[in-house]
């Protein structure tokens, strides 16, 4: 389970709501405090990274979080300049204005042309080995194809000339499975495990790309053991002793343990379907783990509930940290 962290990019995505920015967060922090150099990026740029490490903005420049660990948001104007500094050898100063509006223009005709340019950053600080773990709180889990998969696509559509050299080496280090991997998040409930089923069916078919983990967030533990479960199928039965015994407020604590244990037994039952599926898809390999994170019931993101994830993947992962 280590060897997650031992890739050198990790893409994270699951559908949305279900805390994927959380445990692209807490899986960058395990990384750094295992002494691996780490880079976490949104791509989306809404925020959410800032918010789970306290921190007011982050920018295209990365910014130090902790001890061998940055973060940056996603910039396609910043990604254009860089790229054309870079491969093209055209220095920019400022804001590219007109060229900007341009290339807007050409990618709103032309599809994977903008998320190329997000991927190409990403994979450059991979081919450069700036880091030794780039972690990707990528689009949720229904755009996460189009992203992932835009080298693919602009390969196809693009045969020769300098963009079709640099997508090459992009699809070199996408679709190696000892150096990318995607971990999909979800939580256990109906939406969340058929959307990630479906994802993982069509990530290898369509993007070239390989699951690499399953994450389950916000799951619940087991309240009872085998005896204790008995009685508590019974409650049913107590309650209305308590009820004829006690009045109406007695009964309160029985009724929330018996709401929160079927609420367990429904999300056991949807991990269950999820893990039939991993062994009924030739898409997906049958080895794939599932990662599990228990329910924290925090009030909201930030970085006490990273930390707190960060444990349980330290342990979930088998990392040894130095801190």
């Amino acid at each position: 389970m280590t060897g997650l962290l031992d890739l050198d990019l990790l893409w994270v995505t699951g559908k949305g709501g279900v805390g994927k920015t959380s445990i692209a967060a807490a899986l960058a922090e395990v990384a750094a405090r295992s002494g691996r150099r780490t880079l976490v990026c949104e791509m989306d740029a809404k925020g959410a990274l800032a918010s789970a490490y306290d921190v007011d903005e982050l920018s295209f420049q990365p910014t130090r979080i902790a001890p061998d660990l940055e973060a940056m948001t996603m910039s396609t104007e910043d990604s254009l300049r860089e790229y054309l500094r870079l491969f093209v050898k055209i220095p920019f100063i400022g804001r590219i204005g007109p060229l900007a509006k341009t290339f807007d223009f050409v990618a709103d005709a032309a599809p994977g042309v903008k998320e190329i340019l997000g991927v190409g950053k990403l994979c450059y600080e991979v081919r450069e080995r700036h880091y030794d773990l780039v972690v990707v709180d990528a689009e949720a889990s229904g755009h996460i194809i189009s992203q992932i998969g835009a080298p693919k696509v602009i390969a196809e559509l693009v045969k020769v000339g300098l963009v079709r050299d640099q997508t090459e080496w992009m699809l070199e280090i996408l679709n190696d499975r000892d150096r990318t991997g995607v971990a999909v998040v979800t939580t256990p409930e109906e939406m969340p495990v058929t959307e990630s089923i479906e994802l993982l069916r069509r990530l290898r078919r369509e993007t070239g790309a390989h699951a690499a983990a399953v994450i389950a967030n916000r799951v619940l533990p087991v309240m009872f053991d085998r005896r204790q479960q008995e009685l508590a199928d019974r409650l049913d039965e107590a309650i209305d002793l308590l009820v004829d015994a006690a009045g109406e407020g007695a009964p309160t604590v029985l009724q929330a343990a018996r709401l929160t244990e079927a609420r367990r037994r429904t999300g056991a039952a949807h991990l269950d379907r999820l893990r039939d599926s991993l062994t009924e898809s030739d898409d997906v390999a049958d080895s794939l783990p599932i990662v599990t994170v228990p329910e924290l019931f925090a009030r909201g993101p930030g970085r006490r509930v990273v930390a707190q994830i960060a444990e349980t993947l330290v342990e979930e992962l088998d990392v040894e940290v130095g801190r």
